[in-house]
């Protein structure tokens, strides 16, 4: 996917590391998601009545989906970045689709991740996502 026309460095350091996360599930290790999950993260899903506490938590649910699907696609759709000194919101629609229980399922939606700088690094401490609302 190429990378939007981030001007700012800033913005640019975040979408790396977005990127970097979402290539981590959706085609590499899940496992490499504690690289950018805070230990702290808290995740809101379409998926789980109760909210996802801490990274290695985050990481779990992130990787059952991985490893009990099989990734076609993943792409992020028109992002915005708001940097706030050390923290930042990047939200963006998705598109992807995936085999799940024999079927394939084409799937899009909207995801927003809260970011802050840690230690020199940009670190995911939420995400909510969604799909598209019924039309």
């Amino acid at each position: 996917m190429p990378t939007p026309p981030f001007n700012d460095p800033v913005q640019q350091d975040i979408w790396t590391t977005l990127r970097a996360l979402n290539d981590a599930w959706t085609q590499g290790d899940p496992d490499d998601l504690a690289r950018y999950f805070h230990r702290n993260m808290i995740a809101i899903t379409a998926t789980e009545r109760e909210r996802i506490n801490g990274g290695a938590a985050c990481v779990a649910g992130w990787k059952g989906f991985a490893t009990s699907t099989r990734i076609h696609h993943w792409t992020e759709i028109d992002p915005v970045i708001h940097v706030y000194g050390d923290s930042a919101v990047v939200a963006y629609d998705f598109d992807m689709s995936f085999d799940m229980n024999g079927q394939t399922v084409h799937m899009g939606g909207r995801d927003m991740y809260f970011f802050v700088k840690e230690d020199g690094r940009w670190w995911a401490v939420a995400d909510q996502y969604s799909a598209y609302p019924a039309t």
